[in-house]
């Protein structure tokens, strides 16, 4: 069985990076977070096939401040950075990336830009993702959330 890639497009603040995967429907959702900055990404498609990737990011993270926001088109995850500050690239071997990954303009602000821009991820909203099953506060076990862009 063959593992297939997904887009994933990316935005950083001096703090957080912010990583969308583009899978609707997706199930079966794991991420894992390294300190050193690696990165890992799998789930199910609808149709029942295996997505994911793993890359190391540019720098240091604190997995322990990563979360992550199942929506009903996508996936978005909260990257706390172990050191504030902007990073050149997103990940740390040089030179053009996969071609997975692109800019989240819609995300995208620049350094002068972002004392004036709050979280995008609102806290009532947060799903915490561990060992690959989704932790919500609802009784029924129903997971219903929407990530609006």
């Amino acid at each position: 069985m063959s593992i297939r890639t997904s887009e994933v497009l990316w935005a950083q603040r001096s703090d957080k990076v912010y990583l969308t995967v583009a899978l609707p429907d997706a199930k079966d959702i794991s991420v894992t977070h390294e300190p050193e900055g690696k990165f890992s990404f799998s789930a199910k498609s609808v149709q029942g096939e295996s997505v994911g990737f793993s890359f190391e990011l540019f720098e240091k993270i604190v997995p322990e401040g990563c979360k992550t926001k199942v929506g009903s088109r996508n996936i978005v995850c909260s990257v706390q950075k172990a050191e504030e500050g902007w990073w050149k690239r997103l990940l740390k071997l040089e030179g053009k990336p996969a071609p997975y990954i692109k800019v989240d303009w819609n995300k995208w602000r620049d350094e002068d830009d972002e004392d004036s821009i709050g979280s995008d991820m609102a806290p009532e909203d947060e799903i915490t993702i561990s060992g690959g099953e989704a932790e919500s506060s609802d009784d029924d076990g129903i997971l219903c959330m929407f990530y609006h862009s």
